[in-house]
């Protein structure tokens, strides 16, 4: 029996699918409207069957809808083209959407036994189909309640601006996107950018209040941009809109549900010095206060993020917690919690070998000297592409370090305290390079004595660290505490029975009450 009926209405050509039991019964169908003839489907229906009898997918109707020009109808305003030799795109995409709405849609709900309410309607595609059904949710949510984005095109001229400007979609949709690691890795133009937009978009919907729990985000390793790689997540879509569900393979065990919800990472190399970092950011759920979120940079971030992150979800619960601040976590491609190499050139300055003692596994010391270079990246290009993608309250910026990480939190505040307001610095290496940090204080004294410096300052050490690094952080506070006049905030720890590692979690729960805590009327 042939799957599929065609359809010819108001000169658009239609192929409908209709479930196994469709004639059995008489029961009504959610149904999904599919774009580009309903591609996507037709590569793997037998799979979608195989799904629908093994009740991981319910039965639905799908429409495959053919586009006359997709390039005019699936996108949202006039653009130029990506190439010379392709006309420009067309922008009549609300004009197509309205069409689905008001005249295929009524057909289909007339001809089938359809469940016709937006809670049964989805609407899904893939590239320039997945756009313009994202384009659906805001101009037509009174009709679709559930929207498929298969490697949507975010990188068409003026949509990131669009959803800046814009609120989430609606709270009563459900949302699927999916794009593979490797989509649009070897062009040249603005298609380059489609992880990168994709993960933005999701951002940017989660930061603007949209339930995570009705929003399915998919980064697909080594999935490439072509019909293929659609299709496969086709039926992921399908399960998550309807059932609200992720599918799962043959043999699969059930996914890790330890992720701490709002959290992410995505890579950036720096332009000046071609180095690469790995960022992990944590949003909060509530919306970004006017002023903006506070934010808290904690370095070591493949060692500290995740603690953070989860800290303070727990402790902003409450009216009476502290307040929820961004957190970006700046670390490496890396599986392990401390990437030694590139922490010593990252987090130092330049050390005089002649004063530097030996490594106590006597191995030479790593490249160092890269901090003012590294603070570079964070002014210039970190801290504005945070502040492009979420709402940033920059005079609540906080920069959290520990051991070689203190240190640099240190030379920061005595290099260039107007980097960040609140400064932690955890067990700070101050013998590194012969103490040379403890020469830069008297120039950072004189600017408190003239209430020039706007900071605050946490320096924290376990008791039960090596004697040195415990005399070090307690002769940095002291120093700072004999001028008088400072306008500066100082607080220091010294926190009973940790050593240098085990000091970092209970000084985390401090830290983010000294920076956070609400003030009480």
């Amino acid at each position: 029996m042939n799957r599929y009926q065609s359809i010819e209405l108001a000169g658009w050509n239609l192929i409908v699918y209709v479930p196994p039991s469709y004639h059995e019964s008489d029961v009504r169908f959610p149904v999904a409207y599919v774009q580009d003839g309903g591609e996507q489907f037709d590569h793997n229906i037998n799979q979608i069957e195989m799904l629908f009898r093994e009740g991981q997918i319910p039965e639905l109707i799908l429409v495959g809808i053919e586009p006359h020009n997709r390039n005019d109808e699936y996108t949202p305003w006039p653009a130029a083209s990506l190439l010379t030799s392709y006309p420009p795109f067309g922008g009549r995409g609300r004009i197509y959407v309205d069409c689905v709405a008001d005249v295929i849609k009524p057909h289909i709900d007339a001809t089938y036994r359809t469940k016709t309410d937006r809670a049964n309607t989805a609407i899904l595609g893939g590239s320039f189909g997945g756009l313009v059904s994202m384009f659906s949710s805001y101009w037509r949510p009174d009709t679709f309640g559930k929207i498929g984005m298969l490697s949507a095109s975010f990188w068409y001229e003026g949509v990131l601006d669009f959803l800046r400007e814009q609120s989430a979609p609606s709270k009563e949709q459900w949302l699927y996107m999916s794009v593979g690691s490797c989509e649009g890795i070897y062009k040249r133009n603005a298609q380059r950018q489609m992880v990168r937009n994709t993960v933005e978009v999701r951002d940017l919907w989660l930061q603007k209040g949209f339930p995570a729990e009705q929003l399915c985000f998919e980064l697909v390793d080594g999935g490439t941009h072509d019909a293929v790689f659609m299709a496969e997540r086709l039926p992921n879509a399908l399960k998550w809109l309807f059932e609200g569900k992720k599918l799962l393979a043959k043999g699969e065990e059930q996914p890790n549900r330890s992720f701490i919800p709002g959290t992410h990472y995505f890579d950036l190399r720096s332009t000046r010095s071609g180095r690469d970092y790995r960022l992990f950011v944590y949003v909060p759920t509530t919306e970004a206060p006017s002023a903006g979120y506070p934010i808290i940079y904690s370095l070591d971030g493949n060692a500290s993020f995740h603690s953070i992150a989860e800290a303070m979800r727990l402790q902003s619960r409450h009216p009476l917690g502290i307040e929820p601040a961004v957190i970006v976590g700046i670390g490496y491609d890396s599986d392990e919690p401390i990437v030694s190499d590139r922490r010593f050139y990252d987090y130092t300055e330049l050390a005089d070998p002649t004063v530097m003692r030996k490594r106590p596994d006597g191995s030479p010391w790593p490249e160092t000297g890269g901090a003012d270079e590294f603070l570079t990246f964070i002014e210039e290009e970190l801290k504005p592409e945070i502040e492009r993608r979420y709402t940033i309250d920059r005079s609540r910026q906080a920069l959290f370090g520990h051991s070689l990480g203190g240190w640099f939190a240190l030379h920061v505040l005595f290099t260039r305290p107007e980097a960040f307001h609140t400064y932690i610095a955890g067990s700070p290496s101050v013998w590194w390079n012969d103490k040379s940090l403890l020469a830069r204080l008297p120039e950072l004294g004189e600017r408190m004595q003239r209430g020039e410096i706007d900071a605050e300052l946490m320096i924290a050490v376990g008791s039960e660290e090596k004697q040195l690094m415990v005399e070090n952080a307690e002769q940095v506070y002291t120093l700072l505490k004999s001028y008088d006049g400072h306008e500066m905030r100082l607080a220091f720890e010294l926190f009973e029975g940790e050593g240098h590692v085990s000091v970092v979690h209970p000084l985390i729960s401090r830290f983010l009450r000294f920076m956070l805590q609400r003030k009480q009327s």
